[in-house]
């Protein structure tokens, strides 16, 4: 008897509440799968699954309410029309959700496994079914991002994203079958159920932080399956070799492909940094984006937390020097894999744009043929395409950052963090590179002088002609993290005048490059105030009022100034690139490349990098 049969058997008693018999037996107006359902079902919301409609609708419907989704409808009208193989499984997945397929595949047989989109689950949950494995990011809307422009934007604060995570766990807890399986839940946004005791809201069984792979995971679907009680929450050990993270091969959402693990700059906020520095073999990297382009992707995206390590761990050269040769040999071959037409950067950090400014334009060489974002106010390139990874830029407070990130800008002093991020984005924005940098207002501990610092950085940008899409939201404590006891900021009402200066500027910047017409600011300016006299004066409190005048330009900035309503930064004195190196310790100096220039006296330059081995990707110091 084969375990399909064994386990059906044991489902007996859920079939016989069901209304007929045998195959196509009917719950409630429901169809039983007629093979009696898989025994290991995958699922994501599907808001987290969609790829085919654009990189940037995921980053809308994490952030605007869910009374706003008809603007998105309108904007995407076909993003629900996903696409699924003849089996009704799913054609594309998260990437976690496909690691924790791959992961299954070690195990289990692939017949008793299948990834599903939420609306067919009642096509593969049946009575033989033990496990519903979920991957979500933001199942409760709680993100940095989402709580906040959900409440700024409107009195529901529930996400677009977290309404339809919602409405896939309403499925699972409502299905005929769910005294037979457990629910586990995985991804960035598990901590959301674990804060809020919402595992009985959800029906929930148990949350798991951390890796697939680990064995810590597969023992939790072994123990569901054999029908025992699982604990609510399980820590998986996270590998510490590359050799133990697995590559899945099949179709992810937008091409997502693992590079690295951890980042190594330890800032005090971050979950991901508190995992070990790992890069993913190169070989590894290239199977999981061949994967996708046999499966019909275009588009791809190395996820890692920071890309300038790859090539650099575990190395005698410090990971924040880049790996230069290792680097462009990499995205060289990914950008040239046959079938791939677009690649999108995942997260950097702006320090290594100082460090080898030559890495950056060479990359640039490699990457914005293949980039499938059009800045045509800003980008030189002849197709006026652009680069855009997210960075974080989090304060422009050197008090602030003192405490939050004291690594953050390594090699360089934290002391000019200022500096460092002025000079990287200009190395930046001069290889057509936009970054999307976050920031973070209401801190614990953040004072009107934090906030003027970092208000002084913005307005050194505008002053100098740089440009980032600056996404400020305010602080929240994650779990696992040095910080998740402290408390800031915890509502949008709290925040103060100079707090909601500093969100409306970056908005208000943000928004140059879109306008192309001359009626585009003035539809901004208008909408803003009717917003404002409509909902937002009475949500968002008095101290939004004379910043959402700057936002709409209804008043300018330096009568704002003169009645004493806003506060226009102070200009910056800052450290050039070869005053920055300068400062660095001495024995750092010979990591910098010769090629790019600004090196003090005394510097002696290294032995040249030499190439090795094409699996391995190592590069000698």
């Amino acid at each position: 008897m084969s375990l399909r049969q064994a386990l059906g058997r044991i489902g007996n008693s859920a079939d016989a509440r069901a209304r007929g018999n045998g195959d196509g037996a009917v719950f409630e107006g429901r169809q039983a799968p007629p093979d009696g359902g898989q025994l290991i079902v995958l699922t994501a919301p599907l808001t987290e699954t969609i790829d085919h409609a654009g990189y940037f609708i995921q980053m809308g419907m994490a952030s605007l309410p869910i009374w706003m989704e008809p603007v998105l409808n309108n904007k995407y009208p076909n993003w629900r029309n996903v696409e699924r193989h003849p089996d009704g499984s799913a054609r594309f997945m998260p990437a976690g959700a496909r690691l924790v397929e791959a992961s299954l595949l070690r195990e289990f047989r692939a017949q008793d496994i299948v990834a599903c989109y939420p609306d067919d689950l009642d096509r593969f949950i049946g009575p033989n079914t033990r496990v519903v494995a979920v991957t979500t990011h933001n199942p409760l809307g709680v993100t940095f991002a989402a709580g906040v422009y959900t409440s700024i934007f409107g009195s529901s604060k529930q996400p677009i994203n977290s309404h339809y995570a919602r409405l896939m766990f309403e499925k699972i807890k409502s299905s005929p079958y769910r005294k037979n399986f457990k629910v586990i839940v995985g991804g960035s946004g598990g901590w959301q159920i674990t804060q809020t005791n919402s595992w009985e809201d959800l029906s929930v069984d148990c949350v798991v932080e951390g890796r697939a792979e680990s064995a810590d995971s597969m023992a939790l679907f072994h123990r569901a399956i054999r029908g025992e009680e699982l604990p609510r929450e399980v820590t998986a050990v996270h590998p510490t070799r590359r050799e133990e993270l697995l590559v899945p091969d099949r179709r992810t959402t937008f091409g997502v492909v693992e590079m690295t693990t951890g980042c190594g700059r330890r800032c005090h906020f971050c979950v991901p940094d508190l995992n070990p520095q790992i890069d993913m073999p190169k070989e590894k990297i290239l199977s999981g984006v061949r994967a996708n382009a046999r499966e019909g992707n275009k588009l791809i995206s190395l996820a890692t937390e920071d890309m300038f390590i790859w090539g650099q761990v575990r190395k005698s050269t410090p990971f924040f020097f880049p790996n230069r040769e290792a680097l462009l040999d990499l995205y060289s071959e990914v950008v040239n894999t046959p079938g791939i037409e677009h690649h999108m950067l995942s997260h950097s950090t702006i320090a290594p744009f100082v460090v080898d400014p030559t890495l950056i334009k060479k990359l640039s060489e490699v990457l914005l043929p293949k980039s499938p974002i059009h800045l045509p106010r800003l980008s030189t390139h002849p197709q006026k395409k652009a680069i855009v990874p997210l960075i974080g830029l989090e304060t422009g407070s050197v008090r602030m950052a003192k405490k939050i990130m004291p690594s953050k800008a390594v090699p360089f002093s934290i002391e000019d963090w200022p500096s460092v991020v002025l000079e990287g984005l200009r190395i930046a924005n001069e290889n057509n590179w936009f970054p999307m940098m976050t920031l973070m207002v209401g801190n614990p501990g953040e004072t009107d002088e934090d906030v003027m610092a970092t208000l002084d950085l913005i307005y050194e940008m505008e002053r100098r002609n740089l440009f980032a899409f600056l996404i400020p939201s305010i602080f929240t404590p994650l779990h696992d993290t040095r910080m998740e006891r402290e408390q800031g900021v915890t509502q949008t009402r709290n925040l103060s005048r100079l707090q909601w200066q500093l969100m409306m500027k970056c908005w208000k910047m943000n928004l140059r490059p879109g306008n192309y017409s001359w009626w585009g600011p003035l539809a901004w300016r208008v909408g803003a105030i009717v917003m404002w006299l409509y909902k937002l004066r009475k949500l968002n409190g008095p101290n939004f009022t004379w910043p959402i005048f700057m936002f709409a330009s209804a008043v300018p900035e330096r009568w704002m100034e003169r009645l004493g309503k806003a506060y226009i930064g102070k200009p910056l004195k800052t450290k050039t690139r070869r005053q920055l190196i300068a400062s660095v310790k001495p024995t750092y100096w010979k990591y910098f490349r010769a090629d790019n220039g600004d090196l003090p006296d005394g510097y002696t330059p290294p032995p040249r990098p030499q190439l090795q081995d094409a699996d391995d990707l190592r590069v000698t110091a």
